[in-house]
């Protein structure tokens, strides 16, 4: 059985996002530095906020997928167990 998250805890996880990602983009926007140092540190910071993106994709379809081959080979045993109970009976 899954369990669901209340609409609480994912008003938090984007709240909690969206903080995150303003206040990085914020502390580098107002460093003392050359814009070219910004454009840079800009960068590195989207291109890990899309791989952090890519990763929890990857990892949850891979978890997915454990899920439904778990679900598929226990209705397989439950099938065999049915056909074999069945088979003693007769």
């Amino acid at each position: 059985m899954e369990s669901q998250n209340s609409s609480s805890f994912y008003f938090l996880a984007w709240a909690s996002f969206a903080i995150a990602g303003l206040g990085s983009l914020i502390g580098i926007y107002f460093l003392p530095v050359d814009f070219w140092i910004k454009g840079y540190l800009g960068m590195g910071y989207l291109f890990t906020l899309t791989s952090s993106f890519v990763l929890a994709k990857t990892i949850r379809d891979k978890h997915e997928s454990t899920q439904f081959m778990n679900r598929l080979r226990t209705a397989k045993t439950e099938k065999l167990l049915t056909d074999f109970e069945r088979a003693e009976l007769n």
